[in-house]
């Protein structure tokens, strides 16, 4: 059983990596940690707590960071809605906060249980993960591993190179991966191509019927307004879910290993994240210095399995209902 730490910014696509991540067997979700970037960090909150009680779940939500460690703060409300879960009804909450930082949660969380045991696993801006590093350097060596979602090596969504959670906190993400542990990035290049709400995976989620499949459906009919009118996607993208679903099944990726550098100065580039693929060749320097060899202990997100990513879904909404309409 995986043990992890899910970092979000509700957010459509964050709902259902919580979804994942409470219904499926394969994981254990030690707590919710909460930071600013499809929203502020109190909506952002509102939402994770929200989400937990449509689902009929409780865990703990750690409520973290307010902005970015450097830049000026970058919000995705016109994405995500003006409560940055725009769609669905929200409940009110049924149950409190943890009253620890999610940075502070983290830490404990990670130091508290065995070494190399704890996955963290960030899929918005990687601000939190960032300063839990500074604040306790120890993490690195006890954590897993990260599984992120972020970043991109073809393409970007608020900029032509960049992609939004890692262009929203590039200092952050530039610490994180320059650490010394494992990070796999899954990328625009694959979640927003391959990671989709097709009209079959509706259909069938819609079929299941009950209160968590129309909060489901809800979130996929307000993304797509938005994916199909800003982002020309056909259909919704289920980025963040991709993390979760790796951790549950890690053969439904491919991955290529590489160096990935992020660009926190270009002028044109701010936020791009610069993959060094070792399969393709790639160069034994970043910048031509001796103190810039690469080493390719990154991962890259290629290749989604498809068909097994939805039944994954399908199969947790289902699992979520029959426990809240057996309590």
């Amino acid at each position: 059983m995986e043990k992890i730490i899910l970092d979000c910014d509700p957010g459509h696509d964050d709902a259902i990596a919580i979804l994942l991540a409470a219904a499926n067997p394969a994981i254990n979700l030690l707590g919710i940690t909460t930071v600013s970037g499809n929203h502020n960090v109190d909506n952002t909150t509102r939402n994770a707590l929200s989400t937990c009680t449509a689902y009929g779940i409780k865990v703990p939500v750690a409520k973290g960071s307010h902005g970015p460690i450097v830049a000026e703060q970058v919000l995705a409300i016109e994405i995500h809605g003006e409560t940055g879960l725009d769609g669905p009804e929200l409940p009110p909450a049924s149950f409190d906060l943890d009253k620890r930082h999610a940075v502070d949660f983290i830490i404990d969380t990670v130091m508290e249980h065995e070494a190399k045991t704890v996955t963290l696993v960030p899929v918005g801006p990687w601000t939190n993960i960032a300063l839990a590093i500074r604040k306790e350097p120890r993490i690195v060596e006890r954590v897993k591993r990260v599984v992120g979602m972020g970043g991109a090596y073809t393409r970007g969504n608020i900029t032509p190179t960049a992609e939004f959670n890692i262009y929203a906190d590039a200092e952050a993400a530039d610490v994180v991966f320059r650490a010394n542990w494992d990070v796999t990035m899954v990328g625009l290049d694959l979640t927003q191509t391959q990671a989709l709400a097709t009209p079959d995976l509706q259909d069938r989620v819609r079929a299941i019927g009950g209160s968590i499949s129309t909060f489901i459906l809800d979130i996929w009919a307000f993304i797509a307004t938005t994916h199909g009118g800003l982002l020309q996607i056909a259909y919704p993208a289920i980025h963040d879910a991709v993390c979760v679903a790796a951790l549950i099944d890690p053969t439904i990726l491919t991955t290529e290993k590489a160096d990935i550098r992020v660009e926190t100065s270009g002028r044109w580039t701010r936020g791009m994240t610069v993959c060094n693929f070792e399969k393709m060749g790639g160069m034994r320097h970043f910048g031509g210095t001796a103190a810039e060899q690469v080493d390719f202990r990154h991962s890259v997100a290629m290749t989604l399995d498809h068909p097994r990513f939805c039944d994954m879904i399908v199969d947790a909404v289902e699992r979520l209902t029959r426990l809240k309409n057996s309590s």
